[in-house]
C-alpha cells in the first residue's frame, strides 16, 4: 500500500504538535464511525418468548377488542 507509506512519511515530516493533531483526528473518526462497525442486533423471535400468549387462557381475552374498549371507557370517560 504505497499511499499509506507516503501518508506515514508525510505525517512523520510534520512537527510533533501537528502529528498529535493527526492522532487525535484519527481517534475522533474511529469513535464517530464505530457504530457502523457493530452488527445490528438479531431480530426478536417472539414465538419463543414466554410473555407471548400469557393471557390467552383468560376469559376476558376471548374478545380482546371488547376488553380494550371496556378498559378505555373505565379509565378515560368521566
Amino acid at each position: 500500500m504505497p499511499e499509506f507509506e507516503q501518508l506515514r512519511d508525510d505525517i512523520s515530516s510534520l512537527p510533533e504538535t501537528a502529528q498529535q493533531l493527526v492522532v487525535d483526528f484519527v481517534a475522533f473518526l474511529k469513535q464517530r464511525y464505530a457504530y457502523e462497525q457493530t452488527p445490528p442486533p438479531a431480530p426478536l423471535d417472539l414465538e419463543n418468548e414466554l410473555f407471548v400468549g400469557m393471557w390467552s387462557d383468560q376469559p376476558e381475552m376471548q374478545d380482546s377488542t371488547a376488553w380494550v374498549r371496556q378498559v378505555r371507557q373505565q379509565h378515560w370517560r368521566t
